[in-house]
């Protein structure tokens, strides 16, 4: 968790945040001064997440909003709300990914594949279209989106799934130059980072998955978080457009 405290005063909301990488980056965030909104879909594990943020965090300000991302209401209501009862929405780190198709893509189900686009992608974007209109619009602010590797290099096992993370990646880029200078849209792409998400990813064992990558072992939600933090903040100030790599060598290595 960052020790840094350059956030103080400002109101991030961190999607997908009841566990892994999102609980992680609300941590993050709000050990920098930030007070959090976090949402997710199921109230319950929201709840504890924020109990535990609030544990680690004392005197932290975090605000659970359960909802779904792919919902246009349940994004309007979310920013809505965080605005209202936090007083701004200055940082929007959109977290949530789905993944639901594996396989090669001649067999994927397409349903399934619209839905992988609409949560990753389009959701994204209308995230980033409701603080727009909410708050950033006028005070500026910074925008993170969680790509992947997968964006980046194709994997055959999750094309899908990595498809739509290039188009996150693009759409990164897009905003960027259109919503510059008051508001700076990046992207991270970890590498597998050991979470719920990316169990089927490491069903051979976690030293056997570990093994191609230069630092010889996954990631760990906070490695992904402190490189969230660190681009929401003033000293990223003059990066924006650009997705940073956080997957331990990987694609240093040529492969996937």
């Amino acid at each position: 968790m960052s020790t840094h405290t350059d956030l103080q005063g400002r109101v991030a909301l961190v999607t997908g945040a009841s566990r892994g990488i999102g609980k992680a980056v609300a941590a993050d965030l709000l050990a920098r001064g930030a007070a959090v909104t976090i949402t997710a879909r199921k109230e319950d594990q929201l709840n504890a997440a924020a109990e535990d943020l609030r544990a680690a965090v004392p005197g932290g300000v975090v605000l659970p909003i359960a909802g779904n991302a792919g919902d246009a209401d349940s994004r309007q209501s979310t920013v809505d709300r965080t605005v209202a009862e936090l007083g701004s929405l200055d940082i929007l780190v959109n977290n949530t990914g789905i993944n639901p198709v594996y396989g090669a893509l001649m067999d994927a189900d397409l349903d399934g594949v619209k839905k992988i686009f609409d949560v990753n992608v389009v959701a994204t974007l209308g995230y980033t279209q409701r603080a727009y209109h909410a708050w950033m619009g006028e005070h500026g602010g910074a925008i993170v989106n969680l790509a992947s590797v997968a964006g980046l290099r194709s994997t055959g096992v999750i094309a899908a799934y990595g498809a739509s993370k290039a188009a996150l990646i693009r759409l990164t880029e897009e905003l960027a130059w259109q919503l510059g200078p008051r508001i700076r849209v990046n992207a991270v792409a970890p590498g597998v980072v050991k979470t719920k998400f990316a169990e089927a990813l490491v069903a051979g064992g976690e030293d056997a998955a570990s093994q191609g990558y230069p630092m010889k072992r996954l990631g760990t939600p906070e490695d992904v978080a402190a490189l969230v933090g660190f681009l929401a903040s003033d000293a990223a100030s003059w990066i924006t457009g650009e997705t940073v790599r956080v997957d331990g060598g990987l694609l240093a290595t040529g492969s996937l």
